[in-house]
């Protein structure tokens, strides 16, 4: 853990000290006075300085979800409410308040974004892989019926015409969706194109009883 040694003339002010050093607030921190320190005879002779050992506490995955989400929030100077819990599915974080449209940004990019920094965060510091999922306003749940909706509509409309349909750009997840929604229809198939952000789903048309 990182930590600190500070000094001054009472413990109070070394740690305030350390707090300001480590940029956190008093309950992120494990503190330890060395020395209580004194004034000295008339509090002015042969005083002696306080001492104190300020660390870091190890925060679980949960906590550590939380607490960079909160400071990105402050940073994007929005108020939420981030409720964190976790599964088998891994950690699962929600965010409520007003405005959240902003967290979501378009077509929930901000809100992916979001997820995957986290991710990146909790999993430095953890020696298994743990998914981190995020949502606010059950967006993800919504998101995915109307690409469920998109999907069977296309597929329609490469069955009826007998030509392939190419999606917009998608991340992994919503691509995803499109291929698990479709795996079942026998007169059509799915397959991804393209690279990195332009990558996007096809839909084939295979043949089959209409």
């Amino acid at each position: 853990m990182k930590e600190i040694v500070k000094s001054g003339r009472t413990a109070d002010e070394a740690i305030e000290a350390a707090l300001l050093d480590l940029g956190v607030d008093r309950d992120k921190v494990l503190i330890e006075v060395i020395e209580e320190g004194n004034k000295g005879l008339f509090g002015i002779l042969g005083g002696k300085e306080a001492k104190v050992r300020v660390s870091l506490k190890e925060l679980s995955p949960e906590e550590c979800a939380k607490d960079f989400l909160g400071n990105i929030l402050d940073a994007m100077n929005v108020s939420g409410v981030i409720d964190v819990g976790s599964d088998e599915n891994g950690i699962n974080i929600n965010v409520s308040g007003d405005d959240m449209g902003v967290l979501i940004g378009r077509r929930g990019e901000t809100l992916n974004a979001l997820q995957y920094l986290t991710g990146l965060v909790v999993n430095k510091k953890t020696e298994d892989y743990v998914r981190v999922n995020l949502d606010t306003e059950n967006y993800r749940k919504k998101r995915e019926e109307t690409l469920i909706n998109l999907a069977n509509k296309l597929a329609e409309r490469a069955i009826r015409y007998r030509k392939n349909v190419m999606l917009e750009p998608m991340n992994p997840y919503e691509r995803r969706i499109i291929h698990a929604s479709l795996q079942n229809n026998s007169q059509v198939t799915t397959y991804s194109t393209g690279e990195d952000t332009d990558r996007r789903v096809v839909i084939s048309y295979k043949g089959g009883r209409r």
